[in-house]
């Protein structure tokens, strides 16, 4: 018999796994050798665990860096690299093609067909062309009308196992000591607070066929709410797009964002309330050139900001969502934004900066004066405490959807942003789902009952 042929997965702890177990975990014909890690720091020296990589792998599977890619071809005979992580540009994704290639082993992206799941249930799919588009409150702003619809919802989160994947793979929080018993990090409440703040339960993990199968037991709808610009791992019934006109040209030049673009059913134009007609208008062309079949949806995001009377004047430190000012590119968010309308002076967190946090800016020189929330473990966590304690400032402005003073002391008045999501089209995103749903519930009654009725 042929020997299996060796393959690297490239990745970054969510995409990768996930590759993994729908494509390789069971293949006798290919053996995976090692995944790399790429910007989440601390992934690699880690394994993946034989309890989650099945019988073929009983001694589970390394993590290296990414920067032993060809070292790991060479020693390996590596006939195939997976690429399988997200919201990089289509140059950076050709640059490492080309490593590949050049230390002799074939290069592939695996598609939808390979890897998404087919659910019981009817999958509506949130994406969009890079991270900060405002995914969560599209996704958060959906759960809430077809709960008004009288269905209920499921919603799963794109993977963040930072931690122990064994624990991690299978996931339900449905409260705050759900989060605090699985030790999340700030880049994961980000993304599941908002969802038990607002009363609903989210799903996420490792092993996302176990994920979705209990999402089932619980729900009329799966409600993907896909993080870092990613495709759905779930085959959508309904797929919804954001784009972002405050980084133009970007839905064009993201991996996979601008797959996002080509499959979506609906556009959403998003942040109309902060960008120019123009840049609106000039995306908008975009996007129906791209994509001449989707619906195109304006909307804007609100953000409401706690005392603002109080910060006209005063010197505040603003925190922004981690991702969406690091990998996403942008040099400030929410939190910036609320605290300019609201009159204050905002300081530079830089010279205060700690540890990690220091390194965070010479590794995103797109930052502006913002400190990215990025507490990844305990030690970032410190270093953010650290960081605020030695600000010259007299108020901290919080842009992340996270209460970071359930995790660390903050020794200055706090003042949360909070943002939403919000129609700006007639008909909107609202008018949208609910015509979706009759539509399919008339063409397809049996398939959409409540799950007790299911056989």
């Amino acid at each position: 018999m042929n020997e299996p042929l060796a393959v690297v997965i490239m990745g970054a702890a969510g995409r990768d796994f996930h590759n993994f177990n729908v494509r390789y975990r069971r293949d006798p014909a290919r053996r995976v050798v090692a995944f790399t890690a790429a910007q989440i720091p601390r992934i690699e020296g880690r394994r993946y665990p034989p309890e989650l990589a099945g019988p073929l792998y009983p001694g589970g599977i390394p993590i290296f860096p990414e920067e032993e890619l060809e070292r790991l071809i060479r020693e390996n005979a590596v006939a195939e690299v997976a690429f399988s992580y997200s919201d990089i540009s289509h140059l950076d994704v050709m640059h490492r093609a080309s490593r590949a290639l050049a230390a002799g082993a074939s290069f592939v992206l695996l598609g939808p067909r390979e890897t998404q799941l087919k659910s019981r249930r009817p999958v509506v799919a949130v994406t969009a062309v890079r991270t900060g588009c405002g995914k969560s409150p599209a996704s958060r702003f959906l759960l809430a009308r077809l709960r008004e619809m009288g269905l209920t919802v499921a919603a799963v989160r794109h993977p963040m196992p930072y931690g122990d994947l064994i624990r991690q793979r299978l996931q339900r929080f449905s409260s705050f000591a759900d989060l605090d018993a699985a030790r999340c990090t700030v880049e994961e409440r980000e993304e599941y607070a908002p969802y038990v703040e607002g009363g609903g339960t989210v799903f996420a993990g490792v092993d996302y066929e176990a994920i979705l199968r209990a999402a089932e037991a619980e729900a009329d709808v799966i409600l993907w709410d896909g993080g870092n610009n990613d495709f759905p791992f779930f085959a959508p019934d309904l797929h919804i797009t954001l784009a972002d006109p405050l980084r133009p040209g970007h839905e064009r030049t993201y991996h996979p964002g601008e797959a996002n673009l080509l499959m979506a059913d609906i556009v959403i134009l998003a942040k109309t309330d902060t960008a120019t007609p123009g840049a609106v208008e000039a995306l908008r062309r975009s996007v129906e050139e791209a994509n001449p079949r989707a619906r195109v949806i304006e909307a804007a995001m609100p953000l409401a900001l706690d005392r603002a009377g109080e910060l006209r004047g005063r010197p505040v430190l603003v925190v922004e969502d981690g991702p969406t000012v690091t990998h996403g590119e942008m040099p400030h968010g929410a939190g910036w934004l609320a605290a300019q309308a609201a009159g204050a002076r905002i300081v530079d967190p830089r010279p205060f900066a700690r540890g990690s946090l220091r390194e965070a800016y010479r590794r995103y020189p797109w930052l502006g004066p913002v400190l990215p929330a990025v507490g990844y473990g305990e030690e970032q966590l410190r270093e953010m405490e650290e960081t605020l304690a030695a600000a010259a400032c007299e108020a901290v402005v919080l842009g992340t959807p996270v209460d970071l003073g359930r995790l660390i002391r903050i020794p200055h008045p706090v003042h949360r942003v909070r943002y939403a999501y919000e129609d700006r089209s007639r008909p909107g995103l609202a008018e949208a789902i609910r015509d979706w749903w009759r539509d399919r519930s008339s063409a397809n009654p049996v398939a959409d009952s409540p799950p007790e009725q299911v056989r």
